[in-house]
């Protein structure tokens, strides 16, 4: 019979299954903390426990991350993790070193896929498979944490593949493992969630009362320029966002984090700089500019490194933080909107 992965149940899940093996209930906090704390998946090392439910635990149950298929490290030292799921499906990871500092940024991904479809996004184009569960959306970190240190990372965004506030109940419970005092204990301010502009499910995460980063993808700042590059913004309009935004901020008492992608001669002149700036304005919030990354067969076109300074700098006056980000790891396709999982599943790669 085959063995129960226990990656993803959380601390409520693990003491409901130490009463059903005639346990007490505290078992399943204890048994929580090796896993998701202590970094002990060998249940014989769980010293707490008596030898015959150490017995019982190894031949009922194991606690398995993912399967990587194949890394790429880019020059700049940022590493791709390409991954199989249990029904072949692939999904992609990326560490991104901040050098100069002990920030280390891990981008995980919610879905195989993504059903949000921006004109621009290489992850757009794969169309969407399904969510992730708990476990898989945890086990990118759990395989970090196994493989490369304790401290192989010390940020989370969710700006990987797919729209996390789409697969709202399991990135909860993922958020949660990632908070919990007893398990991998990540500050709140430490964990980031990106999303399109969902804005009933922003609404909806802000009464989580997690109050964790929030990260908007917003990528022009025009209603009309929006609906052009993004589907979402048919449903979900510049209006109604913002409004989710603001209750989103006041009720989480957190800054947001604007993402703005630009495109040559798109989103880049200084109509387009006001409108940021109107958009945001009273808003406790960051600004991200970012260069668009070429995709292959996408028409859109990456502006020059002075088009970028021109328009940081104009917006710069205008908002309260305004930050012209560098692209990493473009040379092995992980920068932000590269994610499309290129690598075939069915054949094995060098590690």
């Amino acid at each position: 019979m085959a063995k129960q992965n226990l990656l993803g149940c959380t601390l409520s899940e693990l003491e409901q299954l130490m009463i059903d093996l005639g346990e007490k209930k505290f078992r399943g906090g204890q048994l929580f903390k090796w896993l998701y704390r202590d970094n002990q998946y060998d249940f014989e090392l769980m010293t707490d426990f008596s030898k015959d439910l150490r017995k019982t635990l190894d031949e009922k149950f194991e606690f398995k991350s993912l399967e990587l298929i194949h890394m790429q490290e880019s020059e700049d030292g940022t590493r791709k993790f390409l991954f199989n799921l249990h029904d072949n499906l692939p999904v992609e990871t990326v560490l991104i070193p901040d050098f100069g500092s002990e920030r280390k940024t891990v981008c995980i991904s919610s879905q195989v896929g993504c059903a949000v479809n921006c004109s621009f996004c290489a992850t757009g184009q794969m169309g969407f498979s399904r969510d992730l569960t708990p476990g898989e959306i945890i086990g990118q970190l759990i395989y970090l944490r196994e493989n490369f240190g304790a401290d192989a990372f010390s940020n989370v965004v969710m700006m990987g593949m797919g729209e996390p506030l789409a697969n709202f109940d399991n990135v909860v419970k993922a958020i949660e493992l990632m908070l919990a005092p007893t398990g991998m204990m990540l500050s709140r301010k430490k964990v980031t969630v990106s999303t399109s502009g969902h804005s009933p499910k922003i609404r909806k995460l802000a009464d989580t009362g997690l109050n964790i980063c929030l990260a908007i993808s917003l990528h022009a700042a025009i209603q009309e320029k929006r609906v052009k590059i993004m589907p979402i913004a048919e449903t979900f309009g510049l209006e109604k966002l913002m409004q989710a935004i603001r209750y989103y901020a006041e009720k989480s008492r957190t800054h947001v984090m604007f993402e703005y992608i630009i495109f040559d001669n798109f989103n880049d002149t200084m109509k387009d700089v006001h409108a940021l700036a109107k958009l945001v304005r009273g808003l406790s919030c960051k600004i991200n500019l970012l260069a668009y990354n070429p995709v292959d067969g996408l028409d859109f076109q990456r502006p020059s490194d002075d088009k970028m300074n021109w328009f940081g700098g104009q917006l710069a006056p205008r908002v309260p933080v305004v930050t012209v980000r560098k692209s990493r790891g473009r040379d092995i396709d992980a920068a932000c909107g590269q994610l499309a999982a290129k690598q075939r599943l069915g054949k094995k790669h060098n590690v």
